[in-house]
């Protein structure tokens, strides 16, 4: 009865990840070959394609082991769950530590917050100071037009001040308070002299916008933080479930192993 059940319930298990990696698989290969994806699409196709190859083998090992009694495939699959929690634990901690400094900044009188590089985790920075990070990063900031709504908005000033703009849109499609231009519309803005020792005054264009700026750096670290915070809670819930699965199918590998030495017994006594 412990055979049929734990065997069974891996069985099922894996079939459902079986069923689920196939779509994964095809939506990285999809983005890598779509002929007007973008650099974001393209980036992101391959760690999605392993991904899904990953399960895919994950879990065909583990179905056939289960249902058909192979030992070794279960084997197998019980080294690759192993590693799978060991990957999850540890990118959880590493979630957790690189996020645990770094906020907006209230900005008086306005609704928005302000972001400044330098209070995030030294790692962090380092990604996004790299030049070819950031080339790519900002690539997928222009191709997905993350200032568009704002560009095509026509607001008043004392609108704009009310506007609870993200993290990017603080960052990338505005110059930073303290240079004090003067607002138009929309992305536009009116540069004027200003005291502001800040480098992204002198930065920003209503043409380029602020997509080379500190404080776009820093919006995108924000908006980083704010999901890999997310990320770590559901791989907290994630991590639970696999160490279920993980027990269960030690179950079935010591029920495997079991029935196999009794098979072997009972021909031997037999013949």
């Amino acid at each position: 009865m412990a055979f049929r059940l734990s065997n069974n319930l891996i069985g099922i298990l894996n079939f459902v990840t079986f069923l689920l990696s196939v779509p994964i698989l095809g939506a990285g290969i999809w983005l890598g070959h779509r002929a007007d994806g973008t650099e974001c699409e393209r980036y992101l196709s391959a760690p999605v394609i392993a991904f899904g190859v990953f399960l895919l083998a994950v879990s065909l090992a583990g179905l056939v082991g289960a249902c058909c009694r192979v030992t070794w495939l279960l084997w197998v699959y019980l080294l690759a769950m192993f590693v799978l929690i060991v990957a999850v634990f540890c990118l959880t901690v590493f979630a957790f530590a690189v996020t645990n400094r770094g906020a907006g900044e209230a900005v008086s009188g306005r609704g928005y917050k302000e972001y400044r590089l330098g209070d995030y985790s030294n790692w962090l920075q380092k990604r996004v100071e790299s030049t070819k990070n950031w080339n790519r990063i900002r690539s997928c900031l222009q191709d997905s037009k993350v200032c568009k709504s704002m560009q095509e908005k026509r607001e008043t000033f004392a609108d704009f001040m009310r506007s609870d703009l993200s993290p990017i849109e603080s960052g990338c499609c505005k110059p930073p308070t303290s240079c004090q231009f003067t607002y138009e519309s929309g992305t536009n803005w009116t540069k004027t002299p200003t005291s502001s020792t800040d480098p992204d005054c002198s930065t920003w264009s209503n043409e380029a916008l602020c997509y080379n700026c500190q404080s776009c750096k820093a919006g995108v670290v924000a908006t980083f933080k704010r999901d890999w915070k997310r990320v770590a809670v559901v791989n907290i819930v994630f991590l639970v479930f696999i160490i279920i699965v993980y027990s269960v199918g030690c179950c079935a590998f010591r029920n495997n192993r079991r029935d196999n030495a009794y098979r072997g017994g009972w021909k031997g006594g037999y013949a």
